[in-house]
């Protein structure tokens, strides 16, 4: 399994979204296992749900932010998929993607509307230079322990005004995730449904969310909003 050095990074997510390993069994393993067919249909849907929120933004440039955002495949299918003017700002704890995704950025032809920032997403603030109208951080709960993704919804609650959207996932043991990413890759995930998401973030300010299901059922994508104030007494959270 050479090919997926770094299970848990942005290396075996290129794998896994292009299905086109060196080895002939990860190229069975890619092409035809559930994981990784439900990692692209995440992939597809989270990219059409994000180019839907960019053409809902009022601005005449959308601004995403991109937490735990890797080379950035998802923001920038979203960003080909809808005729209204965007920009993102990419944020990760480590550099190591950013080349790749810059590179990715400029087949796309965006490479002049993203930018690429390391650091702690719980600091974004100080690393913003314009408003926050929208939020992606797929692929990164589940890595995180609940004090961790309650620590970067409150962070955000400092950049995003009231009415702006984010956009994150769950994943469920379904089809036997759990066991898949233990025994192939010695990760072992978290595994929340989206009301114990909703239920994280929503005292921060987060409500009226909606779920969507990828066609497996693995992953679920989930869209909410920023209030006006932080919600203790969280509504409209979905199961």
């Amino acid at each position: 399994m050479s090919n997926w050095r770094d299970p848990g990074g942005w290396r075996s997510m290129v794998i896994s979204y292009d299905g086109n390993p060196q080895k002939m069994w990860d190229r069975i393993l890619v092409g035809g296992g559930t994981i990784p067919m439900a990692l692209r249909n995440r992939k597809r849907l989270a990219s059409c749900l994000i180019a839907r929120l960019i053409e809902q933004v009022d601005y005449d440039s959308a601004h995403v932010l991109c937490l735990g955002a890797g080379p950035g495949h998802i923001i920038t299918d979203a960003m080909v998929q809808t005729a209204k003017n965007s920009h993102a700002t990419l944020v990760d704890l480590s550099s190591d993607a950013f080349d790749y995704g810059r590179e990715l950025a400029r087949k796309k032809g965006l490479i002049d509307r993203v930018r690429f920032v390391q650091g702690d997403v719980r600091d974004v603030k100080g690393m913003l230079e314009d408003r926050v109208d929208l939020v992606k951080m797929i692929g990164i709960c589940e890595y995180l322990e609940d004090d961790q993704v309650a620590s970067i919804a409150h962070a955000l609650r400092d950049v995003m005004p009231p009415g702006t959207s984010i956009v994150f996932n769950s994943i469920s043991k379904r089809h036997g995730t759990d066991r898949f990413f233990r025994r192939v890759f010695g990760l072992h995930m978290i595994h929340r449904s989206p009301r114990q998401l909703q239920e994280l973030i929503s005292p921060a300010g987060f409500s009226d969310f909606t779920v969507f299901s990828e066609p497996l059922g693995v992953y679920k994508v989930v869209v909410g909003k920023m209030t006006a104030a932080a919600n203790h007494h969280p509504k409209g959270i979905c199961k």
